[in-house]
This record gives C-alpha cells, sequence and structure tokens, in this order.
C-alpha cells in the first residue's frame, strides 16, 4: 500500500546522476533514481506533479544558468539539487567559483520549496573518480555547510560503501545500474522522513572476484569505450550533454514510462 504523503509536486535539477544514466528503459530513454521516487511520491499523492531538469554532463556553471531558474519559478514542495562533480572531475577547476554557484543555487532554490535536498554523491575507486577525490571531499564539505545554512537535508551517500562495489556501476564506471539507482530512491526517500521499505545500505551478497584475465579484459574494453572518449570531450571542453533538452522540462502531472 502507497505511503500518503504531503509533497504534491517535485522538480529535480542535475546533471547525468539525476537525468538517470544508466538506468534504461525498454525503449532506450533513461529512468533513474529521481523518476523512481517521483512514482513513489505520486502514489500516495493524487495530482502529484513532477519535473527534471537534468542533462547529462553539466557543469555547476551550466546548470545555474539553464536550471536553477526555471526551478525557482516553478515553486514546488520538494527539489533536489545534484551538481558540481562534473566539474571538480575536469583536469582543470576553480574550486572557489563551483562552491560560489552551489552557494548561488542553493540561496536561490531554498526560499522557493518547502524542502531542499542537497547529496554527496556515490563514489567508488578508479582512475576516473580517484583523481578529482580531493576536490570531491571539498564539494562535500561545502555542501554540508549550505545544508546547515539553508534549512536543507543531505542524503550521505558518499560514505556509503555498498555503492562503491563495483556490481552497482555501469561498464563506463561513472554512472549507477539501475539497482544503485534503486537504493538512490530509497535512500532519498527514508531522507524526507517517510517509513523504510528497506535497508538501501545493505551490502550486495558475495560474489566471487573475476579471474586476472578478465579483470585485464575489462579494464581495457574500458578505457577504449569510455575513459577515452571521455577524456576526449573534457580535453576539448565537450559534453555528452551538448544540444540535449531536459527530459521533462515543465511541472506537469506525473505519468508512469511506457512498458513494463
Amino acid at each position: 500500500m502507497a505511503q500518503i504523503t504531503d509533497f504534491t509536486s517535485f522538480v529535480a535539477v542535475g546533471d547525468s546522476f539525476t537525468e538517470g544514466m544508466s538506468d534504461r528503459l525498454p525503449d532506450g530513454s533513461y529512468r533513474g533514481w529521481a523518476d523512481l521516487l517521483a512514482a513513489r511520491l505520486a502514489a500516495g499523492s493524487p495530482g502529484f506533479r513532477y519535473a527534471n531538469l537534468a542533462v547529462r554532463g553539466k557543469l555547476i556553471g551550466q546548470i545555474v544558468t539553464d536550471q536553477i531558474g526555471a526551478a525557482a519559478g516553478m515553486r514546488a514542495d520538494l527539489v533536489t539539487l545534484v551538481g558540481g562533480l562534473n566539474d571538480v572531475l575536469r583536469p582543470r577547476v576553480d574550486m572557489g567559483r563551483v562552491c560560489g554557484l552551489l552557494e548561488e543555487a542553493v540561496e536561490t532554490l531554498a526560499p522557493s520549496c518547502r524542502q531542499l535536498v542537497l547529496m554527496r554523491s556515490p563514489g567508488r575507486h578508479g582512475p576516473v573518480l580517484d583523481m578529482g577525490r580531493a576536490r570531491m571531499e571539498e564539494l562535500y564539505a561545502h555542501i554540508a555547510v549550505l545544508a546547515e545554512r539553508h534549512g536543507a537535508v543531505v542524503v550521505d551517500l558518499y560514505g556509503a560503501p555498498v555503492l562503491g562495489d563495483p556490481r552497482m556501476w555501469d561498464a563506463d564506471r561513472l554512472h549507477l545500474t539501475a539497482e544503485g539507482h534503486r537504493r538512490v530512491a530509497e535512500a532519498v526517500w527514508q531522507s524526507l522522513g517517510l517509513a523504510a521499505r528497506e535497508d538501501w545500505g545493505a551490502p550486495l551478497p558475495a560474489a566471487v572476484p573475476p579471474a586476472w584475465l578478465a579483470r585485464r579484459t575489462d579494464d581495457v574494453r574500458f578505457a577504449r569505450r569510455h575513459l577515452g572518449p571521455w577524456i576526449g570531450r573534457r580535453l576539448t571542453g565537450r559534453s555528452s550533454g551538448d544540444g540535449r533538452p531536459a527530459k521533462r522540462p515543465e511541472l506537469l502531472p506525473y505519468e508512469p514510462p511506457p512498458g513494463p
């Protein structure tokens, strides 16, 4: 039975993590934790409205320019903001500017909604995330300060061991699988004070580690298909989200996606 909530509208703001990569639906589109959370909230709130302005690859400056004003203008009950990680993973970054833009976003969004949710995004070990780990932790410390100042909820995914499990990550090692997104949705749900449906941080069953040759083959495949193109885009200032619109740009009544 659906739990009745008093949230009647939800706007999600951010980048690929909030867009839902790599939780792929049968039609090729992405679902993700924000869509899953919206479905839960809609089940307990007739007429529930949902917008998802997130676009993959966006830097915090682009999020501020393209999404924050629009999100604030929707005056939703609930707003989630996750951004800045694409900045800290760039070869060069001005962390003072990143933190300042994040502060600007929070200062705009917090008065426009009833509850603002921020996150410490999940992290795993690997060549992509490890090179920006110190910056990530600086960003997350700033998020804690902003949340305290503006009454936002912080969902701490970074410290969850289960979300560091390689099985929670897609082949690109940058985006969560469907199971990872499902657990994030549960974590946000609980952070809103809603009754837990499961232990989202429970570890996965033990697995037999892959053989050395299988690991090396997977590393080579990852470098060729994902790491190389990712580095190339960052060195040239390009993004996988260039020219891509938000998947739910308007705050409209929630409708579940087609298919199973």
